[in-house]
């Protein structure tokens, strides 16, 4: 445990990570980040992975729709367009333009939440882009009955 300069509590290492990591704002947070890495070597290898990951929705040239996760979604987008892999669905699709992106911290939610978009209609993607909630929920609830 560890008592943070300008809180009035105790926060244990994988909190203070997590406050380091989403904070890059408070500098004060990178010293004791160092000692704990030092003093509690082994409660950081358990700790999970925090990092940028993407879940986006590209439009193909074709007018399909493509829904990808990615740790980095500025090279990730470039492959698509510049046909990095043969293999892969947009090749034969190419351009490719993003429509939707999502960040996520932990991979396993962002796989998850890919999952769950790919299981989307046309047009509850599509309400998505346009951030039409009332429709995405609409939509939801269809496929329910």
């Amino acid at each position: 445990m560890f008592k943070s300069a300008g809180t009035s509590g105790v926060i244990n290492s994988f909190q203070l990570a997590v406050k380091f990591h989403h904070c890059l704002c408070h500098p004060e947070l990178v010293e004791p980040i160092f000692i704990l890495r030092q003093a509690h070597n082994a409660n950081f290898k358990t700790m999970p992975n925090i990092h940028n990951y993407f879940v986006y929705i590209l439009e193909c040239a074709d007018g399909s729709y493509y829904v990808g996760v990615t740790n980095d979604l500025e090279v990730r987008i470039e492959q698509h367009n510049t046909g990095y892999d043969v293999k892969a669905y947009t090749f034969t699709r190419r351009p490719v333009i993003l429509r939707y992106y999502q960040r996520f911290n932990l991979i396993n939610q962002a796989i998850e939440f890919e999952k769950q978009l790919k299981g989307w209609s046309r047009k509850k993607k599509e309400a998505l882009f346009n951030e039409d909630w009332d429709e995405v929920k609409r939509l939801s609830n269809l496929k329910k009955k």
